[in-house]
């Protein structure tokens, strides 16, 4: 049980010191004259990075053997580059740290994963992975309102803030150090192999890359409420928008795990489906927000709904993905099969970023209506190709 309690606290703090950044970093960002694309560049790289390193990291830490190592390195390879955020002076410069800050996540999560699951009898597994989700939940909530505090009560600069996010960042190493790595630990390495899957799997990971390609980056939403509030300054509007997305985290933090055992009982399919449609809800929203004048108040108030929908969305879909890619593989080609989809996923990041910023530059409304079309597609595709295993 220490190790558990040790990995939730060293995701806590990196979890404290990330959500410090993602908030803000979009109006960084744009202070550095970077519009729509560079927004969706930087975010859909930084992701892809982390899921297709994921995947490689797995390999690696199994094959040296070195599971603490990776750990330890990739919380403290993260940490080191969140120093580097405050060094920008343009938003190429935020483009360029940004995947590599998230090479740590990479890095680190496989074998942060394998040691929490042999830390605890086969009975008391998802107990372990819960403690640990919820500490890093808490985390991110922390993250976000400390951020808030800091910059609307004592008007900290966003150089400043990525400072502190920094050297929190580096207290997240420090439990790794007493994690106790379970003896013959051996990971269900992921590999990519399209080839070798069954026709349903293939199917599902078509299907989920397709919604990925409309799944933009949450950056937008931040952006879009920010640019919704009239007559406001810039504090009061960027203060406005980061209570959204604490409202954001709260939601996926106390929806995640219900969420999962919703998909226990009455299937993994159809919850991925609701979430699908929560997304396609969430750019409908927008598009309405976008077209339609409302009162600064009726403006946060359905705002504040969206940005709610978007945390369930995120409960719904993150987990229950992984899980039906998992119930529909046969166990000797499972690890293949959650290789290939988190990489096609994940690289699909880069163009939907990229679509969604074009887009955004143009008329942010056709950013919205871009994600509402596809998830829409997806979800029908998802409806009509495939049933419950």
């Amino acid at each position: 049980m220490l190790n558990i309690f040790l990995l939730g606290l060293t995701s806590l703090l990196a979890d404290f010191s990330s959500e410090m950044i993602v908030p803000i970093l979009p109006f960084f960002i744009e202070s550095l004259g970077g519009g729509g694309v560079a927004v969706g560049l930087i975010f859909g790289l930084g992701d892809a990075v982390a899921a297709v390193l994921r995947v490689v990291s797995g390999y690696w830490a199994d094959k040296t053997k070195k599971y603490k190592l990776f750990i330890f390195g990739g919380y403290l390879f993260s940490a080191a580059a969140k120093f580097l955020y405050p060094l920008a002076s343009n938003w190429r410069q935020v483009g360029a740290v940004r995947p590599v800050e998230r090479m740590g996540k990479g890095f680190r999560d496989a074998p942060r994963d394998a040691i929490v699951s042999e830390s605890l009898s086969g009975g008391k597994r998802g107990f372990g992975f819960g403690v640990q989700r919820a500490m890093d939940s808490v985390g991110a909530i922390i993250g976000s309102v400390f951020v808030l505090v800091l910059f609307v009560y004592f008007s900290f600069s966003f150089r400043t803030l990525f400072w502190i996010s920094a050297f929190i960042a580096l207290g997240a190493v420090i439990p790794v150090l007493f994690v106790k790595v379970p003896e013959k630990l051996q990971l269900a390495v992921k590999r990519v192999s399209f080839g070798k899957l069954s026709v349903k799997v293939k199917k599902f990971i078509l299907i989920a890359t397709l919604f990925a390609f409309g799944n933009f980056s949450y950056a937008f939403l931040i952006l879009r409420a920010q640019s919704s509030f009239t007559g406001l300054d810039e504090k009061q509007t960027l203060s406005l928008a980061l209570l959204l997305y604490i409202f954001l985290n709260i939601f996926d933090a106390v929806f995640s795990a219900p969420a999962g055992s919703l998909s226990d009982k009455i299937g993994r399919r159809r919850v991925i489906l609701i979430g699908y449609l929560m997304f396609s809800a969430v750019s409908a929203g927008f598009l309405i927000v976008t077209a339609l004048q409302f009162s600064n108040l009726a403006d946060f108030g359905i705002l504040l709904v969206l940005f709610a929908l978007y945390g369930l969305f995120k409960a719904f879909i993150d987990a229950s993905q992984r899980a039906f890619v998992s119930d529909l593989s046969e166990e000797e080609i499972r690890g293949t099969a959650l290789g290939t989809f988190e990489t096609a996923t994940g690289l699909a990041a880069i163009p939907a970023g990229l679509i969604a910023g074009l887009f955004w530059d143009f008329n942010s409304a056709y950013t919205f209506g871009f994600g509402l079309a596809v998830s829409l597609l997806a979800a029908f595709w998802l409806k009509t190709a495939i049933d419950e295993r």
